[in-house]
């Protein structure tokens, strides 16, 4: 049955438009462009996306990871390689992605093949973070059933007297960076009637983008 207060939940989108001669040629221009105004715009969270990946009985899963860059034009996230992701990710190297930007009624949708970004930036990246999150990187068994709060805490002041004064620590082997290269991005800006404007950018064989508009 309908829940009528959820069903009389709505907003009207209005405050921008989206046609093909507002966009960039490059997909990943445009991309950078929509992001820095999401920057800009002091969104809560601009870099946060939905990772949604694949396991290999098909069931799909999602989760909101965040953008930490966008070397070679490639979407760059880190996470643990031995959680659920991580697992999936190594059975079926594809991925999708979603930004959601409500405070400028946008959202992105992005769709590529997936690798493990170089060893030597995912080292970078992990000690350049604070202590306590390196610490938390070796402590949790990301996705695996642990049995209370309190063993999660135990196994991170375990490991602080083991690493003592060391700063920055080692990255563990189990951590470290995704690249997805892109193959696919869709612009999605709110309008007015459910009229969204839907602009998608397919990769051709040459490398180029192929530009067009979808029915909302």
């Amino acid at each position: 049955m309908t829940d009528p207060h959820l069903a009389n939940l709505r907003k009207t989108y209005a405050q921008r438009t989206l046609s093909e001669a507002d966009v960039r040629p490059d997909a990943m221009q445009q991309f950078r462009l929509w992001l820095e105004e999401a920057v800009a715009a002091q969104l809560d969270e601009p870099t946060a996306l939905t990772l949604s990946t694949v396991g290999a009985n098909g069931q799909p899963s999602s989760r909101v990871v965040l953008l930490k860059g966008l070397p070679d034009d490639a979407f760059l996230f880190y996470t643990n390689y031995e959680s659920r992701k991580g697992q999936e990710l190594a059975a079926q190297p594809l991925a999708a992605l979603n930004f959601f930007w409500p405070g400028l009624e946008r959202q992105v949708r992005v769709e590529g093949r997936v690798e493990k970004a170089p060893a030597s930036l995912s080292t970078e990246y992990f000690q350049s973070r604070p202590r306590s999150s390196q610490l938390g990187a070796w402590a949790s068994p990301q996705s695996q059933v642990i049995g209370s709060r309190e063993e999660l805490e135990a196994r991170e002041a375990a490991l602080s007297r083991q690493f003592g004064s060391q700063d920055p620590l080692p990255r563990p082997p189990h951590w470290g960076g995704y690249l997805l290269r892109p193959q696919r991005l869709e612009f999605w800006q709110g309008r007015p009637s459910r009229l969204h404007d839907r602009i998608v950018y397919e990769r051709a064989t040459d490398n180029s983008w192929h530009r067009t508009r979808l029915a909302p």
